[in-house]
């Protein structure tokens, strides 16, 4: 099981216990006045995606918790660098902070011949916010129209008209972008691949009809799924999701013994932000994850809320680059 699936009972805990003594571990952070202006949170990528979706869950909680505005800020493009590049050249004082992905800190690495920031370098970690998995759609209509009713379907179907199949995805070196290269790869199949700005316009194409399929973020593909636009043929994380038990996984549906692409959502600040903010910041999202309210929705959505430290934050991106670069490898993507 990918280690963002596991349980965070005890991590909660832990979090809940350190947010109880916060104010006073931290002297230095209650002393400096800050958050004394609105802060800032970059999405790299457009509204309506699960990294949108998640940012706008936190800002609220961090704006009772602190006094002052937390503000979504969606700036989209490459794959989530432009945002991510803007927040690592901000300045390191707590006021523009980074909703972080899989992309953007674990896959752009490897995928990418240039990259405008360093993801271990450049940013301090502050907490994972929730891991999700992806989950394979196709407009609805159109599936129905092909005679596709499952992931054997597809796959046959794709065999049998080449090229002929189009892929969404929420930008270049997503996990929505890795999940569907994994997929060709290991089927020996072809899709044209189309990435957009975020899964928010690439879910309008999916429900107009322009593309063909997606493997996009459960959080943002369940209300079409469920509204009946699109249809849901398995997920890609290594274990069914709570959210929507009845899917299998790709795994199980493709017979790809191994298969897992998951996604993973956290907040980071750029590298040199006084530790007594990083850690004020990792302590309140830790205790808005821990609510029933916001942890029950955000199950309900698919999402698997975390809230965990700093340091067990950064060693989860330093696994992830090294497992998605292996990930990139075998599927063959690259972008200039």
């Amino acid at each position: 099981m990918h280690p963002i699936f596991k349980s965070n009972r005890r991590l909660a805990l832990t979090s809940i216990a350190l947010a109880a003594i916060g104010f006073i571990a931290t002297p230095a952070a209650a002393q400096s006045g800050w958050p004394n202006k609105p802060v800032r949170i970059v999405v790299p990528f457009a509204p309506g995606g699960t990294t949108d979706i998640l940012a706008r869950a936190v800002a609220p909680e961090l704006t009772k918790a602190f006094g002052q505005p937390f503000v979504v800020d969606n700036r989209a493009g490459a794959g989530g660098n432009v945002g991510a590049d803007l927040v690592a050249k901000s300045p390191a004082d707590g006021y523009t902070l980074l909703m972080g992905t899989v992309g953007t800190h674990g896959i752009n690495k490897s995928i990418y011949a240039k990259m405008p920031f360093d993801p271990q370098k450049d940013f301090a970690p502050i907490t994972l916010v929730a891991g999700v998995p992806n989950v394979m759609v196709m407009n609805t209509e159109k599936a129905a129209k092909l005679g596709i009713n499952n992931v054997a379907d597809f796959v046959k179907y794709a065999k049998a008209n080449p090229g002929k199949l189009s892929m969404a995805s929420s930008g270049n070196g997503t996990s929505i972008h890795l999940a569907g290269e994994l997929f060709k790869s290991q089927n020996g199949i072809f899709m044209t691949h189309i990435p957009y700005r975020g899964s928010g316009p690439a879910l309008l194409d999916m429900i107009g009809g322009n593309v063909d399929v997606m493997f996009d973020n459960l959080p943002s593909a369940m209300p079409q799924i469920k509204g009946g636009k699109l249809k849901a043929f398995a997920v890609t994380s290594a274990e069914r999701s709570g959210a929507m038990p009845e899917l299998p996984t790709v795994a199980e549906a493709g017979k790809l013994k191994g298969f897992e692409a998951s996604s993973w959502f956290g907040l980071l600040a750029p590298a040199g932000t006084p530790p007594e903010i990083v850690s004020r910041i990792q302590q309140e999202v830790a205790k808005a994850l821990a609510t029933p309210a916001i942890k029950e929705k955000m199950l309900a959505q698919g999402a698997i809320p975390s809230g965990n430290t700093p340091q067990e934050f950064a060693k989860l991106i330093d696994s992830e680059i090294t497992k998605w670069a292996q990930v990139v490898k075998v599927s063959g993507a690259k972008v200039d």
